[in-house]
């Protein structure tokens, strides 16, 4: 199903156009040729997870997506024209994923794709989108960018990747919670990159990993892998996601009681879920990884507060309108970060139409720091223009009294790894 997000309204939309064609209806045959051209409208594809085990992140990226698409028109838009954000399903499934992107470039004649999330639908649509030249700003953390699977017309410029998150967060887990770990993870290419990068990273701070449990995403119950948890397990860590994670946590509480070793998770496990829910109430004192800190600090910054009004989100992470409807914060800030990009890197590049999306893909490469701002909002970030990723604070927080309560935040340092691709060395 196509859907189209419009940056204005229905009325103010048909007052511009008629004025526009007023004006135009003066000009010689050729300036109004011109003219249209000029005004067509950007065409972002947005390749939204709204069904399959991802759609309560599709609805979140969507609504942080309408928000900085409206920002971003009010503000004139990219290099005069407006954006136009055309939404398509893609069932949190790698098959139809590389279907949407060829919809995308073939049928609604986007000049990029964007919004990507679960780790496998990147990769089964990433190919598709190199072989059409369709400029592809995935928003998904995976290591699969930054590792050299995918192509030159695949970046994820607007949020870490997990490589980078897990590096950074392994000494506080080894210096304070724990060295003996067992490791619960999904198991897809988002689940490997936690298991194969935290095992590596655990082990660089002189702790080990007993066990690792993978756990199939389709999975409703989880009761039955407990077991496997060694007994002299000091961490347990944790980062599972899809529409089961109430009941993964529920059960671990049921297992452990109050005799468990300690907890760190990613706040996947629990995005979208109130931490207030019951059942939940033995996560207090246990640990999560954030990309941006769910509840508003005492420190929020003017960015982030203006952030947070602009799509919707009270200072508990929920929609103000409905409370019990919870973000996915800590990941959704990467579709308002990577449309800010995406116009940095047309309006510097000139970008005027597909025949330009080499060019854009190269200014989007020649940048680097981003300081913190309203088009950054999660922090300030540098961008690795050979690898297509960024790098940026991680941060660890405790749940007190049921609200998570940021303890650590790393430097953009902490989460630097070596290169391991060069992709401007690859043709365009």
């Amino acid at each position: 199903m196509t859907k189209l997000i419009k940056g204005t309204s229905r009325r103010g939309a048909l007052k511009t156009l008629a004025g526009a064609a007023a004006g135009a209806a003066s000009l010689p045959l050729w300036a109004r040729y011109a003219q249209a051209q000029s005004s067509e409208p950007i065409r972002i594809g947005f390749q939204q997870h709204s069904t399959g085990i991802g759609a309560a992140y599709g609805r979140w990226y969507g609504r942080t997506t309408e928000a900085a698409v409206k920002l971003l028109n009010e503000g004139g838009g990219i290099n005069g024209r407006m954006i136009e954000i055309i939404a398509e399903d893609d069932g949190t499934d790698p098959k139809r994923g590389a279907e949407v992107v060829e919809k995308f470039a073939n049928q609604h004649g986007c000049d990029v794709g964007f919004g990507t999330l679960f780790s496998h639908v990147v990769i089964g649509s990433a190919p598709r989108a190199g072989e059409l030249k369709l400029p592809y700003f995935v928003v998904s953390e995976g290591h699969h960018v930054a590792s050299g699977m995918l192509n030159r017309y695949t970046l994820q410029p607007g949020i870490t990747d997990v490589k980078s998150q897990v590096q950074a967060m392994a000494p506080y887990v080894s210096e304070n919670l724990g060295k003996k770990v067992t490791m619960i993870f999904p198991d897809f290419a988002f689940g490997h990159d936690h298991r194969d990068f935290f095992t590596a990273a655990i082990e660089e701070q002189g702790g080990e990993v007993l066990e690792q449990i993978a756990i199939p995403p389709s999975e409703t119950s989880f009761t039955k892998y407990f077991p496997q948890i060694p007994r002299d397990t000091e961490v347990l860590y944790h980062v599972m996601v899809g529409p089961a994670v109430l009941t993964f946590v529920k059960e671990l509480g049921e297992f452990f009681g109050e005799q468990g070793p300690e907890i760190f998770g990613f706040i996947d496990s629990l995005e979208a879920v109130d931490i207030s829910s019951p059942g939940l109430e033995f996560l207090e004192g246990t640990y999560f990884w954030e990309g941006m800190p769910r509840y508003a600090q005492e420190d929020q910054s003017e960015h982030e507060k203006f952030y947070r009004e602009a799509v919707g989100v009270d200072e508990n992470g929920a929609s103000v309108s409905d409370p019990s409807d919870v973000s996915t914060y800590a990941h959704m800030f990467g579709c308002w970060e990577t449309l800010h990009i995406i116009k940095a890197g047309m309006e510097a590049s000139g970008y005027a139409g597909p025949l330009d999306r080499a060019k854009l893909i190269e200014a989007v490469e020649a940048m680097g720091e981003m300081p913190e701002s309203r088009a950054h909002p999660q922090g300030a970030k540098r961008f690795n223009g050979k690898t297509h990723q960024v790098f940026g604070h991680q941060h660890i927080s405790r749940v007190e009294n049921g609200r998570l309560v940021r303890v650590h935040t790393t430097s953009i340092d902490d989460t630097m790894y070596p290169d391991e691709v060069d992709y401007t060395t690859q043709p365009l």
